[in-house]
């Protein structure tokens, strides 16, 4: 399996004319993953090699304008390139608690209306994560529920016993998230690749000395 990692933005705070706000994109075969989405990442999309039509998952650490302001608008741009299809699966976004009201309610007030479905895996943060003063319970956003008319998704806690959130696996790879400390909530990503058994037939080398 062959991975890169291409960085669109490093800048702290906002992006200047040189520099985008956070964000990166891992690539996997056709996949594409997009971590953080600062303002303006659609534009540093558009200078690079990459095609955002081939993001399949989006990761937000956490809900500092940097690093996530910049993702309604790239989801209008990543509608108009696209054509209506029910069979679609649906855009996956991993974040914090949070994060799918604020995505529902920002393309409420926008009139803005996709074309293709996604999915909001909410991160339920532990009050350990930052600062005692900053820590927001925003579990009541929504009445605690999924609205029928919003994005689909799962809300993750942390499993008792626990140091990490198990968000996907298959025969490759395990991908997981991690608390960070700062001054808001935070989520660090970790991708691993699974042992792959060797190729060598043992007992033919063994017949040949």
């Amino acid at each position: 399996m062959s991975m890169d990692v291409t960085f669109l933005g490093t800048g702290a705070a906002y992006p200047s004319p040189s520099r985008g706000a956070s964000a990166l994109v891992l690539r996997r075969g056709g996949e594409s993953w997009l971590f953080d989405c600062g303002e303006g990442t659609q534009t540093q999309l558009m200078k690079s090699h990459l095609r955002a039509g081939s993001i399949t998952k989006i990761f937000i650490t956490h809900l500092h304008g940097d690093h996530f302001f910049g993702l309604p608008g790239l989801l209008c741009t990543l509608s108009l390139q696209s054509s209506p299809d029910p069979g679609k699966p649906p855009l996956d976004i991993y974040g914090p608690l949070g994060l799918r009201s604020f995505l529902r309610r920002s393309l409420e007030l926008s009139h803005s209306q996709l074309l293709f479905p996604y999915a909001v895996h909410e991160l339920v943060p532990t009050r350990d994560q930052c600062p005692a003063e900053e820590f927001r319970d925003f579990s009541d956003l929504d009445g605690g529920e999924i609205p029928p008319q919003g994005p689909g998704g799962r809300v993750l806690r942390l499993a008792p016993g626990e140091s990490s959130y198990l968000l996907e696996e298959d025969e490759q790879l395990v991908l997981r998230a991690f608390r960070l400390f700062h001054r808001i909530p935070s989520f660090g990503f970790v991708l691993e690749e699974k042992p792959r058994p060797g190729k060598l037939n043992v007992q033919k080398l063994k017949d040949l000395g």
